[in-house]
């Protein structure tokens, strides 16, 4: 038996340890300590931002004002992010009353009550008017224009109808938008659900450059810049933060020149180039709040899928806390076919149209390279089979029966412990 080394993994709030081979390389983001502090870093950016004027010098006394924010699958601060915005609206004459949060569900389920005191902090869910976004209510949706990929956008009404529009977020890969943030805040954040769907459709999504690091030339990409221009919001606040969920960076200002900013930023800081593929990719789904579901898991099974070899195997960790979920078709979709052969060609066939398409599409794709086992205690066996993915009740069980596998033959294994926070990329030969 080869010696071992213990590795942590992002799992839930507490994380996972996981002994490994010494062998196995280990593969991380560059941590970037957060900044000392945060509130004075956000006040700085709003005050001097990237590419446009200062956040007080757009505004006027009596206006309106939209701040649209993250979900609960998102790690955004929303806590520690939106106080200092706030205060700076009021302090340029914008009434409490007249300030609206509005809630960027995408195609998300909303939050509760509960989990908008937690996201946001009691104090701001109390005095504020807070909504949340839904892109099937026709009757809050407003049309804004048709892209050059013929897709027609609409957008959340009262976003559009606000005097001030202001998104937030994060910046982080995004498996296939190349970067979240910026323009992820119109599109798919307050977007109609038929917008999403033709923004992740099967061709969109199937396309080489729409995957993480990409924004140029990622149709995806710059469908979610063109959506967003069109929305012509005031003023971005993004952030970058380590894996502590502090707050690295603050990137504020225009739209395109603080998000691409920001990338720069967040791609120096994970893009980790490899010589050759792995047989064995051993992942965790970032931890709390990510790993929530099998829905959002199959963005760390991407961030594996990039450095496993074909035929190779995928271990990835993920809670699970909210199951599939069972809201949304996506757990349907998968059920529903015997093979990921089966349903790749379901959804890539014409006329096929329907929520989570995407999140399917991706996984079946990657099945076709890698066999992908999950670890997650908020999943039955059951659950996880009729997915068409393995159980796995331990890593270094499983790890042990793929080496034993292969007879004797050497084994390469990755560990990706943050998940898709890291860009692992085969370097091409010269």
């Amino acid at each position: 038996m080869s010696s071992m080394k213990t590795v942590h993994l992002a799992y839930g709030k507490t994380g996972l340890d996981v002994k490994v081979p010494e062998h196995a390389v280990v593969i991380e983001p560059k941590f970037v300590i957060g900044v000392p502090d945060e509130r004075a870093a956000i006040v700085e950016a709003l005050r001097n931002p990237i590419g446009t004027k200062p956040l007080r010098e757009l505004v006027q006394p009596g206006q309106t004002a939209v701040i649209v924010h993250t979900d609960i699958t998102r790690a955004t601060p929303n806590d520690r992010l939106l106080p200092p915005i706030l205060a700076e609206l009021e302090a340029a004459g914008i009434r409490r009353q007249d300030i609206t949060l509005l809630n960027a569900l995408g195609t998300h389920r909303p939050q509760t009550h509960e989990e908008l005191v937690a996201m946001l902090g009691a104090d701001v869910v109390a005095n504020y008017r807070c909504l949340q976004h839904d892109g099937n209510d026709d009757a809050n949706l407003v049309q804004v224009g048709t892209t050059r990929f013929g897709h027609d956008v609409r957008v959340n009404r009262q976003f559009m109808e606000a005097d001030i529009r202001i998104l937030t977020g994060f910046i982080e890969p995004h498996f296939f938008a190349g970067f979240s943030g910026g323009p992820k805040g119109v599109l798919p954040s307050i977007a109609g659900a038929e917008s999403v769907l033709d923004n992740h459709g099967a061709k969109m999504i199937g396309h080489p450059k729409a995957t993480f690091g990409i924004t140029d030339g990622n149709p995806i990409w710059e469908e979610m810049l063109e959506a967003a221009r069109m929305t012509q919001p005031t003023f971005i606040v993004n952030v970058a933060l380590n894996r502590d969920k502090r707050i690295t960076r603050v990137f504020a200002g225009e739209l395109y020149a603080a998000h691409q900013e920001g990338c720069r930023f967040v791609g120096e800081c994970s893009m980790v180039p490899v010589d050759e593929p792995f047989d064995i990719v051993i992942t965790s789904n970032s931890g709390y709040p990510l790993d929530l579901n099998l829905y959002q898991a199959v963005k760390g099974m991407s961030a594996a899928a990039r450095v496993v070899r074909r035929g190779g195997a995928i271990i990835v960790a993920a809670q699970c806390w909210d199951g599939i979920p069972e809201h949304g078709p996506f757990g349907k979709l998968m059920r529903q076919y015997k093979s990921a052969a089966e349903l790749l060609a379901a959804i890539e066939s014409p006329g096929f149209a329907s929520a989570d398409q995407w999140q399917a599409q991706t996984l079946a794709r990657i099945l076709l390279e890698a066999d992908v086992y999950v670890r997650a205690d908020g999943l039955t066996d059951e659950q996880i089979t009729q997915a068409l993915l393995k159980p796995c009740k331990s890593i270094e069980e499983t790890v042990a029966s793929l080496m034993a596998r292969r007879e004797g033959r050497p084994t390469s294994i990755c560990v990706l412990p943050e998940g898709p926070v890291t860009i692992a990329y085969v370097r091409e030969k010269a």
